[in-house]
């Protein structure tokens, strides 16, 4: 699909990940809508784009549909729909406290699996979903049973998701490696494994905005090239 012109909503924005990739769309002429739960973060986005903001609880799957829907109602409908939340735990698989799993779940795998069904109805034909899953969902690592287990069933959901709509709009799934965004260092619980380099995030974004002008479906990390792939 073309960016240039694309009206787009991009939830998880408050975040290193989200603020880059929300940039680099109004940079290649998008109309983007900013979405997260701290106006407070997203207030440079918000004059950057010269769009409000649509204010979202990660947590609640009403609210993340709500938002996906006010921004599609401001915008005449929707092109591309970008879901870059997530939050992280760690800790060994039978150490992990029920809230903390519960709340992994809410956050990264209701919430986008929320945002992206209700996203789905507003996307015009050639549009486009990108979702942010991991590596994770492809190499599950130790101490980190439940983070590596909702990245996994949000990859599942995107492929079905892909399959139903593959006559209408593309839904790409992207897996990147550990990055520098320090999401680590904001867990809800436990300390992080050994973890590799990061990767850096700029560099998902241009692979990412590739990959949507590729209409591809995957993007994952190959080890060898050291380099996100598209599929």
């Amino acid at each position: 699909m073309q960016l240039d012109g694309a009206r787009t909503v991009v939830l998880g924005a408050g975040g290193a990940l989200g603020a880059g990739l929300t940039r680099e769309l109004v940079a290649r002429g998008a109309t983007v809508v900013p979405g997260g739960r701290d106006p407070g973060r997203l207030a440079d986005l918000v004059e950057a784009t010269g769009q409000d903001a649509v204010v979202f609880d990660a947590v609640d799957p009403a609210s993340c549909r709500a938002a996906v829907d006010e921004a599609a109602d401001r915008l005449g409908g929707l092109d591309l729909v970008v879901v870059a939340t997530g939050v992280a735990a760690f800790g060994p698989a039978v150490e992990a406290d029920d809230a903390i799993v519960e709340e992994l779940f809410s956050v990264n795998v209701l919430g986008p699996m929320a945002m992206a069904a209700a996203g789905v109805p507003h996307v015009a034909d050639g549009g486009a979903v990108v979702v942010l899953s991991a590596i994770l969902a492809d190499l599950p690592t130790n101490n980190m049973a439940a983070y590596s287990a909702t990245k996994a069933a949000l990859s599942s959901w995107l492929e079905v998701l892909r399959r139903e709509q593959r006559r209408r709009i593309a839904v790409l799934d992207v897996r990147p490696p550990h990055l520098d965004t320090g999401l680590q260092t904001r867990a809800l619980a436990g300390e992080p494994p050994s973890l590799p380099e990061p990767y850096p995030a700029a560099e998902v974004v241009t692979a990412i905005l590739a990959a949507v002008e590729q209409d591809a479906r995957t993007l994952t990390w190959d080890p060898k090239a050291k380099a996100l792939v598209a599929g």
